[in-house]
């Protein structure tokens, strides 16, 4: 039995190798699409904890002293550091710089080094990368900051540039409140360079967490719990800090009061010399009250810088993760994507193949009834016959599995991680997913050996005899078309016999509806998603946000000066006051953070700066004097609806409650909208409004530059300056970082398509090979043999591409909604280009197949096709 497995596997070498590639295919796109996001992962992880990456950092107004840095140390675990750091700009080009102290000690955030080498004296300066690129400095290169630095010196030498995991995207450098507003880079020079008493920043890691991986929901819950015990050690701190900020103040005041009580001290010594040169007359002078007078100024002032000082002495702290570093949470979001990705589109696109594979092996099995009964009548046993096809099929299913786990698991993430060029995490580490792979390995041997041993036993069980005859045919019927006389009677006869067989071989049909319509949904799923993330950007700045800049100003009694600043700019169109605020939203057990609260200074006109349109009805919604507007993922977040009360929590430890009066469209972020007496009535004070929404004309990257740093310089009351297009250009990257990866689903698809059709192609010829060779024989051309198959296969690809459609709008809805991040929504987005590319393909591949077996029906051998069974 061993030799005649090799012959039947020489003899029909295309079905086993088509068996093998639908396996393959579907092993590969299950096991790769499953293995890249945890990739992903897996290689930021890695680089993270080589240089580790700070869990926590905590910045102060007042900054950090060693006993500071020891309080931090006091939570089990921590590995705390006082880093010196701000932000200044550099004289070329006027760039924002993250400015860092460098210490040879430092554990935490170490650099990786591109090119060149740390400092190693006062003079030198190590360079972002990112530095070569944007401002083409080169090693050896002076760099030179801003008077304004506050630095020992201004020029340093450039002796190396480096990455820092503080900056995984290479996209972003985080925002800042002078240059541009942008940080064009970091850098590092030596910490006593910079001009500060204290530190300004702790840096904090625990290393127990990194085991739990950084971006899962259980690291972030850990580090939480460490925050909070971090709050309680640091607490104690806060007022011995602020003793030693008054202690030092007032030693500064020092001076100043004695050389005020000297003077008093001479004034009364003056006025008593002048009251005895007067006989003891009460007189004075006019030299006299100037200085009583200057010194009862002087004395005013000492007492409000007093006051001053103890009012503010007290130290805030502010708290940051991972989370909060640029770039951090897309990479994460991108990762979980695709890992959402894979729970659904490589599963249905492995279940078509195991369902070819299964009709494959099913038919294969079937055409062989003369041999098993052959060798049933020679006398194997049920086992040994079973165990010739029950080889085969485990042999093209174990090829199969083998080639897809590898390629799959090794070159699939591999190549998406080359794509992620803007991170820089450019060393791939790849675990094999052992658990995916035995998965997709029993899937396929239950398409494979499973429907052998299925037939097989059904065949073992009839007699000899009746297993070397051939089935009989089905009986022909009277099919729904023949009562159409009209059009029944102007077909051709060979046209009648075709759509006759489409109805008699239900099964069949079925099988090729079933193949086309999933190949089609595969392609229009794979267009489907591209364009849907794509949707996100483009509904979000085109037809929610009408406004192009952000200008915050210091102070709310600045604002208008900030206004009359930026209008005169001739690109400047029209603005509106607004209040805003980043809060809390509670509903039930749900909870949001980093919710942006907006309260439009003039409601009426608010909507030509942001659409609201509401998600029920499709109309402008209008602000009210009572109650909240949300946007859509807040709703779906926290589970509520228009007339539900959601909580948002206030400074002083309370909470408000609001009503929601309508759900908005927004499809990038978390934002609410309240009208100025809605706020009032909620927090029972007025909104800062102290932002502006400011519309312009078309402007390009360099222009937003110079606006910015025009309007930073010539108002010292503008906090900071952002601009849509730069979010903008952000979710663009997130979309095509995931355009390779889908168009890998769609290549993908388009060979499985092909293979499907292919192979369900080929079956139906195996099958009908009697029937046509008769038609042969009675005189039909090849070109009519050959459309006596194809006219079927045209009529089931029409049927099939239609269901595809419908197939791959689903799937795509469902597709979308795993992959949703908690700040995003994807809309169902299909461009009506796709659905036309899709059907041409699937035409294509159906004249391929057909041409192809159009040259084999030319060959076919009628004689021995029609030789007798009996």
């Amino acid at each position: 039995m061993g030799k005649l497995l090799w012959r039947d596997i020489r003899q029909s070498l295309g079905r086993f190798i088509a068996i093998s590639l639908i396996i393959l295919l579907g092993v590969l796109i299950f096991v790769g699409v499953k293995a890249t996001g945890p990739a992903l992962i897996d290689s930021a992880q890695s680089v993270l904890n080589k240089q580790h990456l700070t869990d926590v950092q905590i910045t102060s107004t007042k900054g950090f002293t060693n006993q500071d840095i020891q309080a931090a140390k006091k939570v089990a675990g921590a590995k705390a550091e006082g880093i010196k750091f701000k932000y200044v700009l550099g004289v070329q080009s006027k760039d924002a710089v993250a400015l860092y102290g460098f210490t040879h000690n430092t554990g935490l955030n170490q650099l990786k080094l591109v090119s060149g080498h740390l400092p190693r004296n006062h003079n030198q300066i190590v360079l972002d990368q990112r530095a070569r690129r944007l401002s083409h400095y080169r090693l050896g290169d002076t760099y030179t900051f801003s008077k304004n630095a506050n630095l020992k010196h201004r020029t340093y030498q450039v002796v190396g540039f480096a990455n820092s995991p503080q900056y995984i995207d290479n996209t972003t450098r985080g925002a800042t409140n002078i240059g541009t507003g942008q940080v064009a880079y970091f850098a590092y020079i030596e910490a006593n360079q910079l001009n500060l008493p204290v530190f300004t920043m702790i840096n904090i890691n625990f290393p127990a967490l990194q085991k739990l991986g950084t971006f899962s929901s259980a690291y972030k819950q850990a580090v939480s719990r460490k925050i909070t015990k971090l709050k309680t050690s640091l607490a104690s701190r806060t007022a011995e800090r602020k003793a030693e900020i008054i202690t030092a103040g007032m030693a500064k005041l020092r001076p100043a009061e004695q050389r005020l009580t000297t003077a008093q001290k001479k004034l009364e010594t003056a006025k008593k010399s002048l009251q005895t040169r007067s006989q003891g007359k009460m007189t004075t002078t006019p030299s006299l009250v100037a200085q009583q007078k200057k010194l009862r100024l002087t004395k005013q002032k000492l007492t409000t810088a007093k006051a001053k000082l103890t009012a503010t002495a007290a130290p805030t702290y502010t708290w940051s993760t991972r989370e909060d570093l640029a770039g951090f949470s897309a990479y994460g979001e991108s990762a979980d994507r695709i890992a959402a990705i894979a729970n659904v589109f490589p599963v249905f696109f492995f279940l078509l193949a195991a369902l070819i594979t299964f009709t494959t092996v099913t038919r294969m099995v079937e055409e062989s009834r003369m041999q098993i009964g052959t060798f049933k009548a020679l006398g194997f046993s049920n086992t040994a016959i079973a165990k010739n096809y029950v080889a085969y099929a485990f042999l093209a299913g174990l090829l199969g599995v083998i080639l897809g786990s590898f390629i799959g698991n090794q070159f699939l993430p591999r190549f998406v991680i080359s794509i992620y060029s803007e991170y820089i995490f450019h060393v791939p580490v790849i675990h094999y997913q052992w658990a995916q792979i035995i998965l997709a390995a029993g899937f396929s041997f239950i398409a494979t050996v499973g429907a052998a041993l299925y037939v097989i036993l059904k065949q073992v069980k009839e007699v000899p005899a009746a297993l070397m005859r051939p089935k009989s045919p089905k009986s022909a019927k009277s099919i729904w078309l023949e009562h159409l006389t009209w059009l029944w009677s102007k077909l051709k006869f060979y046209q009648k016999v075709s759509y006759r067989n489409l109805f008699r071989f239900k099964s069949r049909a079925l099988m090729t509806i079933l193949g086309i319509a999933g190949g089609t949904a595969l392609l229009l799923t794979g267009f489907g998603i591209a364009d849907s993330i794509g949707a996100s950007g483009q509904l979000q700045f085109n037809q929610v946000l009408h406004y192009q800049a952000v200008v915050q100003a210091t102070k709310k009694s600045h604002l208008a000066n900030v206004r009359k600043t930026i209008q005169r700019d001739s690109s400047y169109q029209n603005s509106t006051p607004v209040g805003t605020s980043v809060v809390k939203v509670k509903s039930g057990q749900h909870q949001l953070n980093d919710v942006n609260l907006s309260v439009p200074s003039v409601p009426k006109s608010f909507n030509h700066y942001v659409q609201l349109i509401d998600t029920t009805t499709g109309n402008k919604i209008r602000f009210q004097s009572r109650g909240i507007i949300i946007s859509q993922k807040i709703a779906q977040t926290l589970h509520v609806k228009k007339g539900d009360t959601i909580k948002i929590p206030t400074s002083n430890g309370k909470t408000t409650s609001l009503t929601v009066t309508a759900v908005t469209k927004n499809y990038i972020g978390h934002f609410m909208y309240l009208s100025p007496q809605a706020y009032q009535h909620a927090f029972h004070k007025a909104p800062q409004i102290k932002t502006l929404f400011v519309k312009l004309k078309r402007t390009n990257s360099r222009q937003r530059t110079h606006l910015s740093k025009k309007w930073l310089a010539d108002n010292s009351h503008v906090l900071g300056v952002s601009f849509t297009a730069d979010q903008r250009k952000t979710v663009n990257n997130m979309s095509k970082q995931m355009n390779p990866v889908v168009l890998i689903f769609i290549l993908l698809s388009g060979i499985l398509s092909f293979v499907v059709l292919y192979n369900l192609t080929n079956i139906n010829i195996s099958e009908r090979i009697r029937e046509l060779s008769t038609i042969k024989v009675l005189g039909f051309f090849d070109r009519e043999v050959t459309m006596y198959i194809a006219r079927e296969n045209i009529v089931l690809a029409i049927v099939g591409i239609i269901v595809g459609f419908g197939f791959g709008n689903l799937l795509t809805a469902y597709v979308l909604h795993q992959a949703e991040t908690p700040t995003v929504v994807f809309p169902l987005t299909i461009h009506i280009q796709w659905y036309v590319v899709s059907t041409l393909l699937m035409i294509l591949f159906n004249f391929i197949v057909i041409w192809v077996a159009h040259r084999h029906l030319k060959r076919v051998d009628m004689v021995e096709a029609l030789k007798s069974n009996e």
